[in-house]
């Protein structure tokens, strides 16, 4: 049996620049971090003595005789990838909504490719798990999908990626002193509206902008508030500053497609900055999910009362994708998959 634990991911700045048919042509960065709360996966071998080779287990549970007839998209195309295609049983459990703007469809997919590798007795990088990802997600299921998710689901902790023209992802640790990075993680609340979308079908348009020219003046805009983010986070000016710049990204952001936002997302975010928020952004591609916002201490009370919406206390992680569990099969087993 093999236990992996794979973070969900929050961003600051710089979404939307990471998406090939962008940052091919103009490069792009984003400042994210992972947060803790998690996807679980278990692989374990299923026994020869059942009518179906595969059991799949989610928010419902798939049971099959044959990969090609799973559902779930990434649990059929990571096993594809991984060349398995029996005797085998996946488990999936969450902490959070799934389609919420975290990043936990990726954090699924890192989670569940280091699970098969473990399960087979391979040793994986977090690199290779995340570009593994972006390749299963893209190439295969065929997704609209960028490249940071599965990058701050695999490696873990504060980053700032650089999306070269080339393709290349650069991966840096943010080196940010502990009462700083402290005082960064108190200011911050994240509210979940009760909003579920799929992110493919909001991103529709801003790609489809994206592809056109259209939009590349915000995202590089988008793009340049990273560094200025990088740049307040790493000097003693008052993390206040962090706060503007989240209010600006978000006024940037919301228009680079007519389905980023709407009334509900917009009045909770006026009613935040009324009570007390400083800046604020709808976390993942938009249309609902979860709302991150930057919050003096003093406020966070006034702030929850005013959105009566479920908060979610959280830290931020630097773990990345990890092991939890790990109890080797026999040989034999593993080698008939």
């Amino acid at each position: 049996m093999i236990i992996t634990k794979t973070p969900v991911r929050i961003s600051f700045f710089g979404g939307g620049t990471d998406y090939p048919d962008h940052f091919r042509e103009h490069g792009g960065q984003v400042l994210g971090a992972s947060i803790d709360k998690y996807s679980y996966l278990t692989v374990n071998r299923l026994v020869d003595l059942f009518d179906y080779s595969i059991r799949v287990s989610y928010s419902r549970t798939e049971l099959v005789r044959e990969r090609d007839q799973i559902e779930h998209p990434s649990v059929r195309e990571c096993l594809r990838f991984m060349k398995m295609d029996r005797g085998v049983e996946i488990n999936y459990m969450g902490d959070l909504p799934a389609r919420s703007g975290l990043g936990s469809s990726s954090s699924f997919t890192v989670g569940l490719l280091h699970a098969l590798h473990s399960f087979r007795g391979e040793r994986v990088s977090s690199r290779q798990l995340a570009e593994e990802a972006i390749y299963v997600e893209q190439e295969m299921i065929c997704e609209r999908v960028g490249v940071q998710d599965q990058f701050i689901c695999a490696h873990g902790g504060l980053l700032h990626l650089k999306f070269a023209r080339t393709g290349e992802v650069t991966v840096a640790p943010v080196p940010l002193r502990a009462e700083r990075q402290a005082e960064l993680q108190n200011h911050l609340m994240l509210f979940y509206t009760g909003l579920n979308r799929q992110a493919h079908e909001v991103l529709g348009e801003q790609l489809e902008r994206t592809k056109q020219g259209a939009i590349s003046a915000d995202l590089g805009q988008l793009s340049e508030l990273v560094e200025e983010g990088l740049t307040v986070l790493a000097s003693e000016r008052p993390l206040a500053t962090f706060g503007e710049l989240l209010h600006a990204g978000w006024m940037i952001k919301r228009g680079l497609s007519s389905k980023i936002t709407n009334s509900l997302i917009d009045d909770c975010y006026q009613r935040a900055r009324s009570a007390g928020a400083i800046g604020g952004k709808l976390l993942g591609a938009g249309g609902g999910g979860f709302l991150l916002l930057f919050v003096k201490p003093q406020d966070h009370e006034a702030v929850e009362r005013e959105l009566k919406l479920p908060r979610v206390p959280f830290s931020f992680e630097h773990s990345g994708s990890s092991l939890l569990f790990y109890q080797p099969q026999k040989l034999e087993s593993v080698a008939a998959l």
